[in-house]
């Protein structure tokens, strides 16, 4: 029998904690209908498609125009594990903000094993600071950046709060994101070192340490929602109440969300539409309520 290797589980246990799709049974039909609805939106949205914000291929955004100037901006960062998924399937979230004023960015970046963690940390702060200098003539307010994502995009939201902006280039504001709401996110990657999918992530206890948000302090005041489905394994809900309790006695006004009954993916379904809960909760962050 294989011996504890985090948190008092085995690897085999880990496994179990961490692989959300195995967790909810016809996932694939949920991720076709993001798909659908995400092409459906695009054909019908005012936007600009794969916007350049890098070098590489895959750093790109899209954006969803609201048509009026001085929009607060909504950055949503998908997730599949650092290595999967495209900004593509996600569009259909854009709607509700964009019919409510405000003009969203669904960012892409580059995928594990092609890049590190490290680079894709890199490239998100890369790609507000793209935001920060160009919203503008999209008609938004570079003053009223808010950050989301999911699963792996709510590491890496809290990760851009975490950043230094003037020591990432010296003209940006320290309080460049105005809030922060992650989505059934993973803030300590430590666990990550002893599942499958390290092969790929490559994390070593360096790597991982400087990648996790509970274990670094946040470099600005602006508040924080952490969202969590009631229905996900013990280890994201706990991943997210202790990541919300660090950060408030660090100072930042956190909140913790469990959505009762909601899994890994219906509960990201709640930012679709106004008058979702979650929806309802950016658009509070945002000045839209």
């Amino acid at each position: 029998m294989s011996e504890p290797v985090f948190g008092g589980y085995t690897p085999h246990q880990l496994e179990e904690q961490y692989n959300a799709r195995a967790a909810v049974p016809g996932y694939e039909k949920i991720f076709l209908d993001w798909r659908e609805r995400s092409e459906s939106y695009r054909q019908r949205s005012p936007c600009e498609l794969d916007i350049s914000y890098g070098p590489s291929d895959r750093q790109t955004l899209d954006l969803f125009i609201p048509g009026r100037g001085g929009s607060p901006v909504l950055v949503f960062i998908h997730g599949g594990y650092w290595r999967l998924m495209d900004k593509s399937d996600f569009s259909y979230l854009a709607e509700g903000f964009v019919e409510r004023g405000g003009l969203v960015a669904v960012v892409n970046y580059g995928l594990c094993p092609a890049v590190t963690i490290d680079e894709i940390v890199r490239q998100m702060r890369t790609a507000c600071e793209w935001l920060w200098r160009n919203c503008r003539e999209y008609g938004g307010n570079p003053d009223r950046i808010h950050v989301s994502g999911h699963s792996a995009g709510g590491q890496l939201s809290a990760m851009l709060m975490a950043t230094d902006w003037p020591s990432f280039s010296p003209d940006l504001p320290s309080e460049l994101v105005k809030s922060g709401i992650p989505v059934s996110g993973l803030f300590e990657l430590e666990p990550m070192r002893f599942l499958s999918l390290n092969e790929d992530l490559k994390l070593d206890k360096e790597s991982a340490s400087r990648n996790s948000p509970s274990l670094l302090y946040p470099k600005t005041k602006a508040p924080l929602s952490v969202v969590v489905g009631g229905a996900e394994s013990e280890e994201f809900r706990r991943q997210s109440y202790s990541f919300t309790q660090k950060w408030r006695e660090r100072g930042v006004n956190a909140e913790y969300v469990e959505m009762e009954g909601l899994n890994h993916f219906t509960v990201l379904d709640q930012m679709k539409s106004p008058g979702s809960p979650l929806t309802d909760i950016i658009l509070q962050h945002m000045g839209l309520g």
